[in-house]
């Protein structure tokens, strides 16, 4: 059953999903790169998020229309996996850089393209999520599996892209060099990152029972640690951004690239605050993934044999 549903993915997406997604992604790419110099860093970054899309999108395409995924059955995960992280991109692009950036353009024809690459971008968005619930169902129907169309795959597909969002912000130093605890802070997103990357892609080639623990204990302990390091991060990054006393800038005014008009970067109050909220709705999905992986070592507890 589970070699059928790969059968007939060749078939399926270009028709209903790919194509949509390519258009999308291209009408967002050929929107902003039209702008110009009016586009700014702001529209570089957007553009480059959509480019990618496109491209990879393509190739994905021209693979499933060549046959070749039943020759390699370990590239219809790559592509789930792809599109679970496109949609979030395309979601997240639209977001920031309506938000940073379109909503204090002038009037006029530089605006209305931003708008409509925002739109096109969500309409991305839109088809990507709508590929990964279409094959949530088909692995339901057709009984066959893909680590990332799990609820345990998905919270770590999320944990991963909030991390790397994260790490995009604070990719600016001055945010944290002057403050021994907001490099703390850098530290536990650098390395909150690795063991929930290294989740996917231990469960993307099948290596998760290879351990020498069971991996939903090994989860659980790696997701107990990260939810105490976010919590320590979840304290200190605001504390030390935002409260005076500790050389912080309550208020956005105060930094001087923030201001309520056009800027061509993403000012430093704003990253900061990005980063305070990303922190914590990662910590919420850390708490949700750890709810998860406790259920399932409770339940391998309970199944295991009992001594008479």
């Amino acid at each position: 059953m589970g070699l059928a549903v790969k059968s007939t993915v060749p078939f399926l997406k270009p028709l209903f999903f790919r194509l949509p997604q390519l258009f999308s992604t291209c009408m967002s790419f050929s929107l902003v790169a039209d702008m110009g110099i009016h586009r700014g860093s702001i529209g570089n970054w957007f553009m480059s998020i959509c480019c990618f899309c496109f491209v990879v999108t393509l190739i994905i395409l021209t693979v499933e229309l060549r046959r070749l995924p039943s020759e390699f059955p370990f590239f219809w995960y790559l592509s789930n996996t792809y599109a679970c992280y496109a949609a979030l991109l395309c979601l997240s692009a639209s977001i920031i850089y309506s938000i940073t950036y379109v909503r204090f353009l002038p009037c006029g024809p530089y605006q209305d393209q931003a708008i409509a690459a925002t739109v096109f971008s969500c309409i991305a968005s839109v088809f990507y999520t709508t590929e990964v619930v279409k094959m949530w169902e088909h692995c339901k129907i057709y009984k066959t599996t893909c680590c990332v169309l799990t609820v345990p795959g998905l919270l770590k597909v999320l944990e991963t892209f909030t991390a790397g969002i994260i790490l995009t912000f604070i990719s600016n130093t001055s945010l944290y060099l002057h403050q021994p605890a907001l490099e703390w802070c850098v530290a536990v997103y650098s390395f909150c990152f690795i063991p929930a990357a290294l989740a996917i892609l231990l469960n993307l080639g099948e290596w998760e029972y290879r351990l020498p623990v069971p991996f939903p204990l090994f989860q659980l302990v790696l997701t107990l640690l990260s939810i105490l390091l976010y919590v320590s991060a979840l304290v200190l990054w605001p504390l030390y951004q935002f409260s005076e006393e500790l050389s912080g800038q309550p208020q956005r005014s105060r930094d001087g690239d923030c201001r309520d008009e056009l800027t061509y970067n993403m000012c430093t109050g704003d990253q900061r605050r990005a980063v305070a909220v990303l922190t914590a709705v990662s910590l919420l999905v850390y708490v949700a993934d750890l709810g998860d992986w406790a259920r399932q070592v409770s339940v391998g507890t309970e199944d295991q044999p009992r001594d008479s």
